[in-house]
């Protein structure tokens, strides 16, 4: 078994997980990649998908991938019905499509599903969120003010910021800063920022993938980590000592590495995750070893949301070209955090019924 990694266990005899999907921009590949994750029979063993959006959606997309996608029309959450892909048709009227283009209906239709959906998850009616590609900039036109979903989510939950995790099954990688300038990176570093996110990340692997006592590596932020100084100071007066600042709190984080070669290496196995100083520094490597399994997870807010890894892809909207592996790993890590979420609950309310169903399972498999 794979160091660190969510077991699925007997989920048959498990209630599925209520997992909400906003439909993200219809103009892009979020209704095809939503189709194709969801086109699968086994999946409802897991999950009861509600899909926050329109049938016109996918009545108009579902032309273009040449196979059978049934569903079924609900008014609210609480209709869903097991075993069936529900729909919540939040527009009336007709929809606007200009396939391969961001538009400001487009725009509007993303933010109109997004809210909708976060709307349930604050009210309890689903259990997890899962987000469909967006463009920002068409939903900037129609008053969201964020950068991208992580912001929003945390902005939401009434937190000032959120750790982006790229997860896959090989790594997880979190980012230090996200959707900022490259020219601004060095000058939002500081040794409590970078310590705040070493610490938030650790809690991640413990609370939201059940791993006891993880070990973080910290990226530099110069070419070769600074070389001793002669390529910049930060890793010897920032991310160091941010580094010393969680070991003295009994944190296992080490570094600072050199970000190019350190995500080639044999190392990297001996971690359960990389923090990244920057955005592109992180997700460029992370998006060559797993793009098409890769997931977006946010973590440090008390809602789970997941993502695929890619963005609306407009150059291949309507091609059937694009793959839903990466929106269909999204909603099984969505399932497995909620899943260890409950299995801490139940331990802490029960400790020794956890040890004995434990015990239980282990007689099973003799």
């Amino acid at each position: 078994m794979d160091k660190g990694k969510v077991v699925k266990q007997e989920k048959s005899s498990r209630k599925p997980v209520r997992i909400g999907i906003s439909i993200g921009d219809i103009n892009g590949i979020g209704p095809e990649v939503i189709m194709k994750a969801l086109n699968d029979p086994r999946i409802f063993m897991d999950c009861m998908p509600i899909v926050y959006g329109s049938t016109k959606v996918f009545s108009y997309h579902k032309k273009n991938i040449r196979g059978e996608f049934s569903f079924q029309v609900i008014d609210k959450a609480e209709d869903a019905k097991r075993k069936k892909i529900n729909v919540i048709n939040i527009w009336e009227g007709e929809l606007e499509f200009k396939l391969g283009e961001p538009t400001e209906k487009s725009g509007q239709y993303a933010l109109d599903s997004l809210e909708n959906a976060t709307k349930d998850l604050a009210a309890g009616k689903i259990d997890v969120l899962v987000t469909a590609p967006i463009s920002k900039d068409a939903m900037n036109k129609n008053g969201f003010k964020f950068p991208g979903h992580t912001e929003y989510l945390a902005d939401m939950s009434g937190q000032e910021e959120a750790l982006m995790l790229m997860v896959s099954p090989s790594m997880r990688v979190g980012l230090v800063t996200c959707h900022i300038p490259l020219k601004e990176v060095t000058n939002v570093l500081s040794i409590d920022k970078i310590s705040a996110k070493i610490n938030e990340f650790n809690a991640s692997l413990k609370k939201d993938f059940g791993i006891k006592r993880p070990k973080i590596a910290v990226l530099g932020v110069n070419p070769h980590a600074g070389e001793n100084g002669k390529m910049g100071e930060e890793e010897s007066t920032i991310i160091k000592p941010a580094i010393d600042k969680v070991l003295n709190e009994n944190v296992l984080a080490f570094g600072p590495f050199p970000a190019d070669g350190f995500f080639g290496s044999a190392n990297r196995a001996n971690y359960d995750g990389v923090l990244a100083m920057y955005h592109d520094q992180g997700l460029s490597a992370f998006k060559a070893l797993s793009f098409d399994e890769g997931v977006n997870f946010t973590a440090g807010l008390p809602i789970i949301r997941t993502s695929p890894d890619h963005g609306t892809a407009y150059d291949i909207a309507g091609k059937n070209k694009a793959s839903g592996d990466s929106m269909r790993n999204a909603i099984y890590l969505a399932i497995d955090v909620f899943r260890v979420h409950q299995q801490e609950k139940e331990y802490n309310a029960n400790p020794l019924a956890i040890s004995e169903k434990k015990e239980n399972r282990r007689e099973n498999r003799r």
